[in-house]
């Protein structure tokens, strides 16, 4: 059996490499949607280079595995908002006026990968990751008496690329989630504001309703009498 077919097989071998989705750039450009974070069912297929209906002969084969690594079903108002932002007309490849639409990950296509038999991709995706395991396996060397040779440098700076491999994408993946983020909470303070503003009005208002009830109950206010000088009666008298 080759030894890339181990991950055909083994559902634990597969989760134990599932988060070196940088492998995936390494082997093939992944095109995203714009939101950066997924992708369409006919954009696995393009980068696997196979056949729609492979695709989702897999995904049925394998559904609770797949979503479980992010692969979801938009429908209804989600999916409409969605393709909003992310499906343009203008863009004939993108699927539209659909009653649902399923959305991988980078997670849920290095998943497919190892799982995806006939493509020469997912292939070159599973011998990547074999090799990235077993240098972690290795190890950085030790070093030696007379100090660090070319070859344990060349171990230790493969060691250290396979560490960071998934840092990139994974940045990557969390700068449209936090602008998303950052959007929301913007709107919500605009929101926040209108909502004080007609709070405030609202109490102005209920203020003149109360004071119109009080003079339909008791009649309106008196007028204030005028002020006058206690000594202004005795200077009319003085007068008269």
């Amino acid at each position: 059996m080759p030894p890339e077919a181990v991950l055909l097989e083994s559902r634990a071998m597969r989760d134990s490499v599932i988060g070196r989705v940088g492998v995936l750039d390494k082997v093939k450009a992944l095109v995203m949607l714009p939101d950066g974070l997924h992708v369409t069912t006919r954009m696995v297929a393009e980068y696997f280079e196979v056949g729609d209906r492979a695709v989702n002969s897999l995904m049925r084969r394998h559904r609770a595995e797949l979503s479980e690594n992010g692969m979801h079903i938009l429908k209804g108002s989600d999916l409409r908002v969605f393709e909003s932002s992310n499906l343009k007309p203008s863009a004939g490849s993108y699927p539209q006026g659909r009653a649902h639409l399923t959305l991988y990950t980078r997670r849920t296509i290095l998943n497919i990968a190892m799982l995806l038999r006939d493509s020469e991709v997912a292939r070159a995706v599973r011998t990547y990751l074999l090799d990235a395991e077993e240098r972690g396996r290795v190890g950085v060397p030790r070093q030696e008496e007379g100090g660090p040779t070319m070859e344990s440098l060349d171990h230790r700076l493969t060691h250290v690329e396979s560490s960071l491999a998934d840092i990139g994408p994974v940045l990557r993946d969390l700068g449209p989630v936090i602008g998303r983020i950052s959007v929301r909470l913007d709107r919500l303070d605009r929101r926040l504001d209108a909502t004080n503003r007609v709070v405030c009005a609202m109490s102005l208002r209920l203020s003149d309703l109360a004071e119109d009830v009080r003079e339909l109950r008791y009649g309106p206010r008196p007028l204030p009498r005028p002020h006058r000088h206690p000594g202004s009666r005795a200077r009319r008298r003085d007068q008269g």
